[in-house]
């Protein structure tokens, strides 16, 4: 058997496609196929030119290129994004032609002037999880990147996309929002409120048997779902009309006027269960966020809780990140009270000094606005307290305070009000006050990964070491990709100082410095870890590298600010002292 030679090479390749096409074909056929011509003429080609890429194959609205060099590729879609946006100013926003754009360095086939396999495959399938108006780049393209371009990538771990078996590394490029454009997502069904409808999971077992299980998810997720105050859920007599039909997620956006949308299947195998779920912005129709669990069937109430639990932690982040895109990405007078809140949060949750204040600054826009708007208050109050704790600006307690009461005058409801409140008691040592208003939080939303983290803190502060282990591991297994988890790894490893389990605290303190290096309460903890575990020479050089972070650090401000109880201050303070810090 003779087998015909394959020509290989090696190459950076790009996908791209236009979000929403189909909507914009439909609203105004010759108008759309009219503006991607002229985008493509005056924008696409000449840049293409200009980066040494060549058009492999036009499908439609969307394209494959092949470039040599990934700096060219890379370098070329973010001049491609801002141009397009350039092009389109003026145009209304449902007008708008928007592009998603995937890269990847990978092996290609060459056929004739077409190329195929994985490297080409795996730019598409990039491209189809790529948040409109950006650009989502594989890791291998992103290794060979590095000191070449000063780009604002985010890794975003790994990726499991259709057809490719292997996860896929891949980082993720937010550009500028008056670079990029959005389209207007599907309203919401009460106009305020973003929205999100949960469908019957398939049960792809085979066995009828099965199918309570696959209900009985659906109907917990939208139950847990119900319980945040961020999103309107649709009722589960309105999804569950689509149980059993082949359903387009955008056709379900339309015609529950919802913009996201999360799916799944449940497969049984013997005693093993399989339950996949993903989230999908409805208008657009890509994915936020996916998941695969592989779980055993030996207690499955138990299962079917843990699984509702971790699917509904997991989408609080996701859903408020992407709301944060959108409003990002609207002109500040087409802003409700949400979008406000959510563009506030997207710059908040990125846990640095400078977005901090750019976050607390658009909060407090929002409450000056929407005197009457519980989650300005609340997520005010909270962006003020947390940032004071990690000493990204002064303490002011007492503002913090109004806020997170007023809050709960206006929606006793909320558990962000009251964790705020919690974490207030927290940081004035009042341990039980603090534990209450936490479970306060929780009897609310008992699938909430952040309070459960803060409880953690409240307790390894004052020297429970044990209780507080519980807590942090639960909030991680919950929510394990939430941007709070850097303060988690850091209690974690806090935990571990408190037992005398110092190599373990050393671990876990790096492993939180990695995750958020401007994170300072981790560089302190390592600091004294470190100097505990005998490893003095390493203390000194980390406690160098804190006081470059904290130039205003002294045994005295420990005492002062950071609120230890009296016992756990006491050995803290050991350690720091053995790192080197004086007084």
């Amino acid at each position: 058997m003779v087998t015909a030679s394959v020509e290989r090479r090696l190459a950076a390749i790009l996908a791209t496609d236009v979000v929403g096409y189909s909507r914009l074909v439909e609203h105004d056929e010759a108008g759309t196929l009219s503006a991607l011509k002229a985008l493509r003429r005056d924008v696409f080609d000449p840049l293409l030119s200009q980066h040494h890429g060549r058009t492999v194959k036009l499908m439609g609205d969307g394209s494959i290129v092949e470039f040599g060099s990934v700096v060219e590729a890379v370098a070329c879609a973010v001049a491609v994004q801002k141009g397009v946006a350039d092009h389109q100013t003026g145009v209304s926003p449902e007008r708008r032609i928007v592009f998603r754009i995937g890269i990847n360095l990978g092996d290609v086939v060459v056929d004739a002037d077409d190329l195929l396999g994985d490297g080409v495959n795996i730019a598409a399938r990039l491209e189809q999880i790529c948040e409109p108006g950006s650009i989502m780049i594989s890791g291998t393209a992103y290794d060979h990147l590095q000191g070449k371009l000063d780009l604002p990538l985010e890794a975003t771990g790994e990726q499991r996309v259709k057809n490719i078996d292997r996860p896929i590394r891949a980082y993720r490029m937010r550009l500028d929002g008056k670079h990029s454009g959005i389209p207007t997502a599907q309203p919401s069904a009460n106009g305020s409120k973003p929205s999100i409808a949960v469908l019957p999971f398939v049960n792809m077992s085979g066995d009828p048997d099965q199918e309570y299980f696959s209900d009985g998810i659906s109907e917990d997720i939208i139950t847990a779902l119900s319980r945040l105050r961020w999103f309107l859920v649709i009722a589960r007599t309105s999804t569950f009309a689509y149980k059993g039909r082949s359903t387009d997620v955008k056709q379900v956006g339309r015609e529950l006027a919802v913009g996201y949308v999360l799916e799944g299947s449940v497969r049984k195998i013997g005693q093993r269960v399989r339950i996949t779920a993903q989230l999908i912005d409805a208008a657009a129709g890509s994915h936020i966020w996916a998941e695969r669990y592989d779980r055993d069937l030996s207690d499955i109430f138990a299962l079917q809780d843990e699984i509702t639990a971790s699917v509904t932690a997991t989408i609080e982040p996701k859903l408020l990140a992407a709301e944060g895109i959108r409003a990002g990405l609207r002109a500040a007078g087409d802003l409700s009270a949400w979008d406000v809140v959510a563009r506030g949060l997207s710059h908040f949750w990125k846990l640095t000094a400078a977005e901090s204040e750019k976050g607390i600054e658009i909060l407090r826009d929002a409450v000056q606005r929407y005197p009457d708007y519980a989650p300005a208050h609340s997520m005010l109050a909270f962006g003020l307290v947390i940032s004071a704790y990690v000493g990204w600006m002064p303490a002011d307690r007492d503002a913090a305070s109004r806020l997170a009461r007023r809050a709960v005058e206006l929606d006793e409801d909320d558990p962000w009000a009251h964790a705020s409140l919690g974490y207030l008691a927290f940081t004035c040592r009042q341990t039980e006050e603090s534990l209450r208003h936490f479970q306060a939080a929780l009897d609310l939303n008992p699938n909430f990964a952040a309070a459960y983290g803060a409880q953690g803190w409240a307790l390894v502060f004052d020297g429970r070491s044990e209780d507080a282990l519980v807590n942090f591991e639960r909030a991680l297994r919950m929510s394990p990709r939430d941007p709070l988890n850097g303060f988690i790894l850091a209690g974690i490893s806090a935990a571990n100082y408190f037992a005398g389990r110092y190599s373990e605290a050393v671990e876990w303190a790096a492993k939180a410095v990695e995750l958020r290096p401007g994170l300072l309460g981790a560089h302190r903890v390592l600091c004294a870890s470190l100097a505990q575990a005998g490893r003095i020479e390493e203390a000194v050089s980390a406690l160098a590298t804190l006081r470059r972070l904290q130039p205003n650090l002294s045994l005295s401000w420990v005492q002062q600010s950071v609120p230890y109880t009296a016992k756990p201050m006491k050995h803290f303070l050991e350690g720091l002292r053995e790192a080197g810090l004086t007084a």
